[in-house]
């Protein structure tokens, strides 16, 4: 009875993260709302950026709201802000009131993005103690194949029923799906998790036990994990930001074909949070986060010489696996080194690296290209904090 229950759970958390993750179809509207209203692109461009730099700082409060009220209000709180927030954004664009899409998306929008992204990840991971990773994986893929199933949504809704009528019947769907979702995702007791776990029987630490987050908030492997993600999304996020003019540029590629490399990375990037997580399982964390990042600097190294487009996409690929694999992992490795008493506050607290990458990444990015006109120094300093990332983590325990 308990396996069959942890998998209804896990199925909801995945249905959650399906729904916050459209965040990352915001490159479908871009075009139909600078058309709309006429504004430019860096303004529009920022929404998204604010919206992230939201969820983290949402992230680091609603964790520990988790662990004292449990997933199932702050998915109610998460089902609220998000579709409020998308419905807000319609009416910015009707109005053409650039103020209140940040209000509306970047700020509501982002902070019901945060508490519906911590809401699920700690409670499936107490609901799977024997598979840990792999739990954590199916449950943040979500999150990363989200974008393939709302942008064909998004992009039909748009032709038929127009860009802001768009946004309030996706929001209106937010709302039922998640509300829906929220309620499925309850905490596993004690008793249920040493059924769950025969090894666990007679001593069940692995939730009574651990430190407090002010307590791992005193050690150094805590902000080790902290700048291993920071590492991970800036240089993730900063060839998300411009796969496309990379690819014409370095390989001669067409438009058509780089824009359907952009559509395939979400792909790679729901897959990577499966299968990265799942493999640390079996290796352990700290093998697996050595690994990534040295994956991470052999890919980034191969777009320098990428000179056909096979390499480069191969690359890119990959590259979008260990970019999804740092969401993934954090959360076992944090289970891995504190227990799992006050895992949702913590790895809200972690998150934080997230809303700062969210701004740092894309910006370093334009700055370095602005500078050269090229994107081979870019590259350089992703090597350069990749090999940083490895350091930090041969540092690291278990």
């Amino acid at each position: 009875m308990e396996k069959t229950k942890r998998y209804i759970i896990a199925t909801a958390g995945i249905l959650l993260h399906l729904m916050l993750g459209s965040t990352y179809a915001w490159s479908v509207y871009r075009n139909p709302i600078l058309q709309e209203t006429g504004w430019d692109q860096a303004p529009v461009a920022f929404a998204f950026s604010l919206a992230i730099f939201c969820l983290g700082l949402s992230a680091a409060f609603m964790g520990n709201l988790v662990e004292q009220y449990g997933p199932r209000l702050t998915g109610t709180v998460s089902a609220i802000l998000y579709a409020s927030g998308n419905m807000l954004t319609g009416l910015a664009i009707d109005r053409k009131e650039i103020w209140l899409l940040y209000i509306g998306y970047g700020v509501i929008g982002g902070l019901g993005l945060g508490a519906g992204y911590i809401t699920p990840i700690s409670t499936i991971i107490k609901w799977f103690p024997d598979k840990r990773g792999m739990a954590t994986g199916f449950a943040i893929m979500g999150f990363g194949f989200a974008s393939l199933l709302t942008s064909p949504i998004a992009q039909w809704l748009i032709e038929t029923e127009g860009l802001v009528a768009t946004f309030y019947l996706l929001g209106l769907i937010y709302l039922i799906v998640m509300l829906f979702a929220s309620q499925l995702i309850i905490k596993p007791t004690a008793a249920e998790i040493a059924i769950l776990d025969k090894k666990r029987l007679q001593n069940n630490s692995y939730l009574i036990e651990g430190m407090t987050a002010k307590e791992a908030l005193k050690t150094k492997s805590f902000y080790c994990l902290w700048v291993i993600l920071f590492i991970n999304i800036t240089c993730g996020l900063g060839l998300i930001s411009v796969v496309a003019p990379m690819a014409q540029d370095l390989t001669g590629m067409s438009p058509e074909m780089s824009a359907i490399v952009v559509g395939a990375m979400g792909i790679f990037n729901g897959f990577g949070r499966l299968v990265w997580a799942s493999l640390s399982d079996y290796i352990g964390r700290r093998v697996t986060v050595i690994l990534l990042f040295l994956v991470s600097i052999i890919m980034t190294i191969s777009l320098i010489f990428a000179h056909s487009s096979l390499i480069f996409m191969i690359s890119i690929a990959t590259l979008m696996t260990c970019y999804g694999a740092g969401f993934s992992l954090i959360p076992p490795y944090l289970s891995d080194l504190f227990g799992a008493k006050e895992l949702a506050t913590l790895h809200g607290y972690i998150l934080t690296a997230w809303a700062i990458a969210a701004l740092t990444g894309p910006m370093l990015l334009s700055i370095t290209v602005e500078w050269t006109h090229n994107y081979l120094l870019t590259l350089c300093v992703f090597i350069v904090l990749y090999i940083l990332g490895l350091m930090v983590a041969l540092r690291l325990k278990k």
